[in-house]
């Protein structure tokens, strides 16, 4: 298990995050921060792979363990909740303070940001509350605005916290989230097959004991209630114009349909006026893209968007 190397308190309730800084090799000459954005029921040190490739290509790398999850969750009980109220939007300030130390500790250089999954969501977020602060943002294995049925999501979500309590456990939620997406692989090696066609990755995903935990009652409630806030088109509009922003996914990513959701975001991002949109689909690919059997193609792929967001930025 890696080991965090820093701490960062949040300016929401003053939880302390667990996290890690991950330099080039000389840091003096470094050309960008980038800021990960962990996904749901991981944790940030799993991305030590794809941010030994960031130094290599001269980037500083910031990621913590987001609230209610790896080392930033205070004990067994706490993860998978963000807090008893306003979680996300908590969450969403952790990130931010986040970024705001990337820039701290590296003045003047410019900032990137990195969302997986439910990082991608922070992420749509971070667009349009503190865009300002980015050169460029990645969304991987995101979606778009929420099917009418996720309406009925949010109604047995607030059942189920009547039933067992916000920081309760509901197997119904899980039987529509999580265990759905793995139907389509059937039959299925593990539970999490939907994740990576990379048996190895999988059972690392498997074994990892911050991995894989349910989620609370309260927190599915603040996570459903802002893909609604954050698919409405004044909040897109809020969204710099000129914002690189690269959009992908993997072909079998559950998540989105397989991509389909992800239209939908691209058309709402092009009818909030955004130009400078990308984005890419990968064939056969599932829901992690970073630990798929493509993913130095996928990392190239970031690498490119990103050389591409700082030369842009050059006079």
């Amino acid at each position: 298990m890696t080991t965090p190397n820093l701490t960062l308190t949040s300016p929401a309730d003053g939880l302390v995050l667990q996290g890690y800084e991950w330099l080039p090799p000389d840091p003096a000459q470094c050309r960008a921060s980038v800021v990960i954005a962990h996904g749901m029921a991981e944790h940030a040190g799993r991305y030590g792979r794809f941010a030994d490739a960031l130094n290599r290509a001269g980037h500083a790398v910031y990621a913590f363990d987001h609230r209610g999850h790896g080392h930033s969750a205070r004990n067994v009980a706490d993860l998978g909740h963000m807090a008893d109220r306003d979680g996300w939007n908590r969450a969403v300030a952790d990130l931010a303070a986040a970024c705001a130390l990337a820039q701290q500790r590296h003045p003047g250089r410019p900032l990137l940001l990195f969302g997986h999954s439910m990082g991608s969501f922070m992420a749509q977020q971070m667009l349009y509350q503190h865009g300002g602060m980015l050169a460029g943002c990645v969304l991987c294995a995101s979606n778009g605005k929420p099917p009418p049925i996720a309406a009925l999501g949010r109604l047995v979500a607030r059942i189920e916290r009547l039933r067992r309590g916000g920081r309760g456990i509901s197997p119904l939620i899980q039987s529509l989230s999580f265990d759905a997406f793995n139907k389509r692989f059937q039959p299925a090696r593990t539970e999490f097959d939907w994740l990576s066609r990379d048996a190895a990755e999988v059972d690392k995903y498997v074994s990892d004991p911050f991995c894989g935990f349910p989620i609370t009652v309260q927190s599915w409630i603040d996570f459903l209630d802002a893909l609604s806030e954050m698919a409405r088109p004044e909040n897109q509009k809020l969204i710099p114009k000129d914002l690189p922003v690269f959009i992908i996914a993997g072909s079998h990513d559950p998540v989105s349909g397989g991509g389909k959701g992800l239209r939908q975001l691209l058309d709402a991002y092009a009818a909030a006026g955004l130009n400078r949109v990308d984005s890419k689909f990968y064939p056969q690919a599932r829901h992690e893209l970073l630990n798929e059997v493509n993913r130095d193609d996928v990392t190239a792929d970031i690498l490119g968007f990103f050389d591409r967001s700082l030369e842009s930025r050059q006079p």
